[in-house]
Formats: structure tokens, C-alpha cells, sequence
């Protein structure tokens, strides 16, 4: 019985390895969500969800909080507002992305660049 219980938490263990490596290569990456038009960039120097999954959702979070994090970090030192650093930043992100990605306009809505 001891030896049935132990090969079926191995078979389990392996069955939650594969499921967990699957899903990494599932994950979605910013470049792809960007070409996909799932994301995009705000003139407050932080990226939108334009199509809410919770693959996307996740990457939005976690991508605006190393944003967030560097932006803190870039208020301090420089002495200056995070608001006047967000506003820099979206400027700045606005002008990198690439043609045919979305950005946010004035008005709230999703454009191509």
C-alpha cells in the first residue's frame, strides 16, 4: 500500500511539473502582447490593458510595478514629483512604440501608432 501511495504523489508531482512548464510556454511576453494589441502604452508612462485576459491582466500588473518602482526611484534622486516623472515617462514611452502598436489618446481611446 505504502509503495501505491508514493507512485501515485510521484505521477501527481510530474502531472504538476509538466502543467506548470506548459503553462510558461503558454505565457504571453510584452512584445507579443503589444504586436497582438492586447497592450498598450499610457501618457501617464504606464501600460493599459486593451483586451482583458488574466494572462494579460497579470503582465500589465507586473510590468507597471517595475515601472512604478523605477519611477520612485528616478522622483527621488532627481528631487521631483512622481507626477513629473510619469508625465515624462509617457512621453517618452509614446515616442518609442512602434508604428502599427497601440497607444491611449487624449480622449482615452485605443489608436494604432
Amino acid at each position: 500500500m505504502n509503495k501505491l501511495i508514493k507512485h501515485s504523489i510521484r505521477k501527481v508531482s510530474l502531472v504538476i511539473i509538466a502543467s506548470t512548464m506548459a503553462f510558461s510556454a503558454w505565457a504571453v511576453t510584452l512584445d507579443q502582447a503589444k504586436q497582438q494589441g492586447l497592450v498598450g502604452e499610457m501618457s501617464n508612462g504606464y501600460l493599459g490593458v486593451v483586451v482583458a485576459s488574466a494572462e494579460v491582466n497579470e503582465l500589465v500588473e507586473m510590468v507597471n510595478k517595475k515601472r512604478k518602482d523605477i519611477y520612485l526611484n528616478l522622483a527621488r534622486k532627481n528631487k521631483i514629483t512622481m507626477q513629473q516623472v510619469t508625465m515624462l515617462a509617457g512621453e517618452k514611452s509614446m515616442a518609442k512604440t512602434q508604428s502599427g502598436h497601440l497607444i491611449q489618446n487624449a480622449d482615452g481611446q485605443w489608436v494604432k501608432k
